[in-house]
């Protein structure tokens, strides 16, 4: 990383404590002023209240928060913002563009592309992102001469952007429940599922040997049950290294659902559980479509549960039964998917206001718990640290917002998930360096000159 390396932040305020409650009776944050943070080693050492800087320390104005983690993203995907708005469909014609979108990325530009990406969200407040990752190898599906180079360009992206990230190799082997890939879905596959593990296994060890693992490490991803065999999903079961994160589309359309109960008699979350992948360290991505049984489901295994509001208001894909889960006992984190927006507040009170349109009734998710989604609710969906809340022992990774913008001017500091946006973010701090100040990125510069550079690369 690079960046302007300190031994403690003067925070003029700071939302402190646990982003899960509402107070500091039962651990939930508090909003404190004069909060100096003791930063070692890329983390929070000590926190003083009523404080006065120290020599050295970065001063951050405003309202400082634990940086959002996003939960869920697809980097190339970026390509299509602004690019398939002019007619009418659904999911399956979009999936078609992002196709198109799919078959023109090489390593280089993966690269280019994704490092823009990066900074776009690191300057947009994030400090760590889970990518779930398929393009694997070559258009018709050959391997790369090095095995990994698209995985080793999201790293190395990721790395020059200063965000944390948790590469999710995904298991794609079918265009859908017994169907063969497509041919642009060719480069997305593995010969089997064997193959897929081993090569899992090698990617790790690559990973692990050549970048931070504070910084970068890997998980696991089926792409969906359309993309994975029944027999396969029986394989990584069993196979699978019990300390990696599992993520997975589920449910995110109905012909979805409809084609898992014709072919297996079971709906998606159905079929996770007859082969005992539910549990604590799934995040079951978007979620969409479920009935009441995969809604206990969900939450009595404990998983996450990752909803991308805006994007799944993009797509029209329907409103998810977020405050369900949640009372079930899954736990809510936020991603940006395909990034139609790149804002951790919007996400936010999206998936607030799609609760509302969906129940008539105000107030479903609380600020806190809202915070808490796009913070803490990511923990089990990474591989590398999130920082969750403010706290001593914590990853000293933070945003800083303005209070005094034409948005957040009279908001109470804890209700800023319904008014602050990306725009407002003022100084974003990773590993205890800053890496983004006022939306430009200390190392990168300007994400809108980098972005519009990465982007003349593709159709």
């Amino acid at each position: 990383m690079s960046g302007a390396a300190v031994t403690g932040f003067w925070c003029e305020t700071a939302v402190v404590g646990g982003a899960g409650g509402t107070g500091e009776a039962d651990g939930g944050p508090a909003v404190l002023a004069a909060v100096r943070l003791d930063v070692r080693d890329g983390r929070i050492a000590a926190i003083t209240s009523e404080s006065e800087p120290q020599p050295g320390d970065h001063i951050l104005k405003g309202v400082v928060f634990p940086a959002a983690a996003n939960a869920h993203s697809h980097a190339f995907h970026r390509i299509l913002r602004g690019r398939t708005h002019d007619g009418r469909g659904d999911f399956w014609v979009w999936r078609e563009q992002m196709y198109r979108s799919a078959a023109e990325l090489t390593p280089e530009t993966y690269e280019k592309l994704a490092g823009a990406v990066f900074a776009e969200m690191v300057v947009a407040g994030f400090s760590s992102v889970a990518e779930f990752h398929y393009v694997h190898h070559q258009p018709g599906g050959a391997p790369y001469a090095e095995p990994h180079a698209m995985e080793l360009a999201l790293a190395r992206a990721a790395m020059a952007a200063g965000i944390r990230l948790t590469l999710l190799d995904t298991l794609y082997l079918a265009g859908g429940i017994g169907t063969p890939l497509s041919p642009e879905q060719s480069r997305f596959g593995d010969a089997n599922v064997q193959a897929w593990l081993e090569r899992l296994v090698s990617l790790r060890n690559e990973i692990a040997q050549s970048f931070p693992a504070e910084m970068v490490g890997v998980g696991a991803a089926l792409h969906s049950v359309r993309g994975v065999p029944d027999t396969d999903l029986a394989a990584v079961a069993a196979q699978l290294p019990a300390d990696m994160p599992l993520h997975i589309h589920l449910s995110e359309q109905p012909a979805e659902n409809e084609a898992c109960l014709e072919a297996y008699g079971v709906t998606p979350a159905g079929l996770l559980e007859r082969h005992g992948l539910l549990s604590g360290r799934l995040s079951a991505v978007h979620a969409t479509h479920l009935t009441s049984g995969d809604i206990a489901l969900l939450g009595n295994a404990d998983a996450t549960v990752v909803m991308c509001p805006s994007t799944e208001a993009d797509l029209a894909d329907g409103i998810g039964p977020a405050r369900a889960l949640s009372d079930a006992g899954a736990t809510i984190a936020l991603g940006t998917d395909q990034h139609a927006v790149i804002d951790p507040w919007i996400e936010m009170r999206t998936l607030e206001h799609g609760e509302r349109l969906g129940s008539g009734q105000r107030g479903r998710f609380s600020p806190q718990e809202l915070l808490r989604a796009a913070t803490d609710g990511a923990t089990r969906s990474m591989a590398t640290p999130v920082a969750g809340a403010l706290v001593v022992s914590a990853v000293c990774d933070l945003m800083a917002v303005d209070p005094d913008s034409a948005r957040t001017a009279g908001s109470k500091a804890e209700q800023f998930p319904f008014s602050a946006t990306a725009s407002d973010v003022t100084d974003v701090v990773i590993a205890g360096e800053l890496v983004a100040s006022n939306g430009t990125h200390v190392r990168l510069g300007q994400p809108g000159k980098l972005l519009t550079e990465a982007l003349q690369e593709f159709s």
